[in-house]
């Protein structure tokens, strides 16, 4: 295995090790067999996520290319199904549930939707290193990939998933400039966007309307909408330097902080090993997306290049947003972070998507 390929593993387990311990620190003292074994089923979830590592590693990537139509639709028939099938919690219907646990599409729908875009602009001869899309008119370039996205972001904010969808579009967005699509193009596209954004507040649902707002101003629902995102900066301002220690926490272990082991398990380590220990985290987040940019620059191959870029940004982004979102820098819209957060189909996917990275680079050399 090369120092890349080792890299991403090691530094993926180590973020899950650390993820499972904060689970177990922000749970323990809750009563029931629920909150007892959420920590195990964490765990379960992180063996499994390594044998699809495992399996995706070794299983060439260019045959994606040929499966990537099908991936796309059976993402789209798993979207649909949540409306019929899927699980309600907490007024959003965006899990199914199969056999023994809870499923959301959403988690892996992102990840397929970055290689339909890395396979809709690049060739599939692995000789012709240069990307197509620098032809493109405005329609094969802009609207049409925009139509592709466009259906399973909308699925996906109507479940509602505000977070996932937004990542979705921003995902898009950054693979439109990693081609060679004319950037008037992309300005264009993010002015529509700037000057349609303000009507779609009326098709916000209340919740994620009082989200925004709080953004602004959390102290205008301090109990109701604002409630989260004070403790969680109290949470993170209080662990100091060197933070409290594990399972001395005071927010999440007397549970001030709402979903201190999913959305907001940030916050949870962030008080119990202080700023240093969040700087050690950030870091091992750093090198592991930069370890997915050094593969892309390194690889000839158009579409493995492109995944690769997609995948590390996709990672990038969703890090950034929930660590914002923690501190208050940006608004509540229920991302995880990546192997840290609770949540088996989170896990999986990210698994995943290191498993093709891991792929691509020991696939490269054939080429």
């Amino acid at each position: 295995m090369k120092n890349s390929s080792f890299l991403i593993v090691a530094i993926a387990v180590l973020i899950s090790l650390i993820g499972i311990l904060s689970i177990y620190s922000s749970t323990f003292s809750k009563e029931g067999k629920f909150w007892q074994g959420i920590f195990k089923r964490q765990i379960s979830w992180v063996i499994l996520g390594l044998v699809c590592f495992y399996f995706i590693s070794n299983l060439n990537y260019r045959r994606i290319w040929d499966w990537t139509y099908l991936l796309y639709f059976l993402a789209l028939c798993f979207l649909f199904f949540v409306f019929a099938l899927g699980v309600v919690r907490s007024g959003a219907q965006r899990w199914l549930k199969i056999a023994w646990f809870n499923f959301q599409p959403s988690d892996i729908a992102k990840l397929i939707l970055v290689i339909f875009l890395a396979r809709y602009f690049s060739r599939k001869s692995v000789d012709d290193i240069n990307l197509p899309s620098s032809k493109f008119g405005v329609f094969r370039g802009l609207v049409l990939p925009f139509i592709f996205t466009a259906i399973p972001m909308g699925l996906i904010i109507e479940q509602p998933d505000l977070g996932n969808g937004l990542l979705i579009l921003a995902s898009f967005i950054a693979m439109l400039y990693l081609t060679n699509i004319r950037l008037r193009y992309i300005l264009i596209f993010l002015i529509i966007i700037g000057l349609v954004s303000p009507f779609l507040w009326h098709f916000l649902h209340d919740y994620q309307k009082e989200r925004l707002l709080v953004f602004l101003n959390p102290n205008i629902d301090p109990l109701g909408a604002g409630y989260t995102i004070i403790q969680s900066k109290i949470a993170i301002g209080s662990g100091g330097f060197f933070g409290k220690g594990w399972l001395s926490g005071t927010q999440s272990q007397l549970r001030f902080l709402p979903e201190s082991h999913t959305d907001f398990i940030f916050a949870t380590f962030s008080e119990q090993w202080g700023f240093l220990g969040s700087l050690i985290l950030i870091a091992l987040y750093y090198f592991l997306i930069r370890q997915g940019i050094i593969i892309a620059q390194r690889t000839q191959d158009a579409f493995g290049r492109l995944l690769a870029f997609g995948i590390s940004l996709m990672l990038g982004i969703q890090v950034f947003v929930n660590i914002a979102m923690n501190l208050g820098l940006a608004p509540v819209v229920g991302l995880p972070l990546p192997l840290m957060s609770y949540g088996g189909s989170s896990v999986l996917a990210t698994f995943i998507a290191l498993g093709i990275l891991v792929n691509i680079d020991k696939t490269r050399s054939v080429f």
